[in-house]
């Protein structure tokens, strides 16, 4: 796809999946259009990592009748539509104002270039592998990356982490004693790939949502780095602003305004 002008719904859908097909998708996942008409021409694109109120009145204040997030606005089947929960209110505000929705989730956390791999350009990881490989016809996905940094203390690196991804706080377990030379990371919820890190010999594993007894783990010889959820994701909005400048040139692209992290820190 190379000329997308008049650019449809559909066609934002398509450039996306180019690089992350929806076959990706882990099994708990609904990403897609959410909402709207694939049909529609498209009048510019918001772009943000969750769908909120502020989010989808920003795209109508700014004459924008799309936005493409990260997380999906709706992960479970929707009965009704009567205002019960935020979720059916948004649903309904967006369907009134002809706002379209699309989400591009797991299936851009495992593709070859999506959110991990992108969070290792932001720390200048080189030779950068995927950290759980899966084998699609010859294309390499799956979950977490990992590579090298030139050897630095491990504390002084930590605070490269902070800083390149705006954390106000590193929650982190193990000792920080030693160099680092191998790191592995994945973007959001990746207490998971915690053991599949310290057995692939990072020295480090940064990223989201660690639970209190898995930082028990760095006991196994392995630093564990929580930045946050939003925080290791936050930058997926750049690929999708690459994406869509690159396939789709014609179209008015902007990030979210009101896009915020709804954790809230008390330092």
């Amino acid at each position: 796809m190379t000329d997308c002008a008049p650019s449809r719904v559909n066609d934002i859908a398509c450039a996306i999946e180019q690089m992350a097909p929806l076959r990706w998708q882990e099994g708990y996942d609904n990403a897609g259009i959410q909402v709207g008409d694939p049909e529609a021409v498209v009048t510019g694109v918001l772009l943000c990592t969750d769908v909120t109120m502020a989010v989808i009145d920003e795209a109508i204040a700014r004459g924008f009748n799309m936005v493409v997030s990260h997380h999906p606005l709706i992960f479970h089947g929707l009965k009704k539509l009567a205002g019960r929960d935020s979720i059916e209110r948004m649903v309904a505000h967006a369907i009134k104002h002809d706002i379209n929705i699309y989400s591009a989730h797991t299936n851009m956390d495992n593709a070859p270039a999506g959110v991990s791999h992108h969070m290792a350009e932001k720390l200048g990881l080189t030779d950068v592998e995927v950290l759980e490989a899966h084998d699609d016809n010859g294309v390499t996905t799956g979950s977490g990356v990992i590579g090298y940094i030139l050897p630095k203390p491990m504390m002084d690196f930590l605070k490269e982490v902070k800083e390149a991804f705006g954390v106000q706080a590193v929650r982190y377990s193990g000792d920080t004693s030693g160099d680092v030379y191998r790191v592995a990371l994945c973007g959001g919820a990746g207490a998971f790939l915690i053991d599949r890190a310290r057995q692939a010999g990072a020295d480090i594993y940064v990223t989201g949502d660690v639970k209190y007894h898995d930082f028990f783990k760095a006991d196994e010889g392995i630093v564990i780095a929580d930045i946050g959820h939003y925080e290791s994701e936050q930058y997926t909005v750049e690929l999708f602003r690459d994406i869509i400048a690159r396939q789709c040139p014609g179209v008015e692209v902007a990030m979210a305004r009101q896009e915020r992290n709804p954790v809230k820190y008390l330092v």
